[in-house]
């Protein structure tokens, strides 16, 4: 499965501001969002709300990329999120998110029929390889009843 076809294809939103996917694989995703003047904020940069997506997005990526052969049964929800703006961001970005759980006590939480918890944290870069923002993003799968 391309993750990040799908992620574009089933999340509108993304594929309105523009979000593309460099690479996405074993529990990781980088995506990008374009320097666009439709996408700022009062300060000339890219918005709290655009960088936030841009974010989320990588986590669910990154998500997939880990725990997509498991959508059969059960359903990844995205529970909390926490984003600290660090700097003004300029020009594209680029977010790499990284899973912050071992896959198989993830799954062994799953098969005992309970609804495991796990985070993704992202890191947002400018164009000069500057964390711009920090996000860390809490996941859950829902098993199928």
């Amino acid at each position: 499965m391309d993750i990040g076809a799908f992620m574009l294809d089933s999340v509108p939103f993304a594929r309105l501001l523009g979000i593309s996917f460099d690479t996405v694989g074993a529990g990781t995703a980088t995506a990008r969002l374009p320097e666009r003047a439709d996408l700022h904020n009062h300060v000339g940069g890219p918005h709290a709300g655009a960088l936030f997506s841009l974010a989320e997005s990588a986590s669910g990526a990154a998500m997939l990329s880990a725990f997509g052969d498991q959508l059969s049964r059960a359903v990844p929800l995205a529970t909390s999120a926490e984003i600290r703006y660090l700097k003004l961001a300029k020009g594209e970005v680029t977010a790499t998110a990284t899973l912050r759980a071992d896959r198989a006590e993830v799954l062994a939480l799953l098969d005992e029929g309970k609804r495991p918890e796990f985070t993704i944290a992202v890191e947002i870069r400018n164009a000069d390889g500057v964390v711009v923002s920090e996000v860390t993003v809490s996941w859950t799968l829902r098993p199928n009843r």
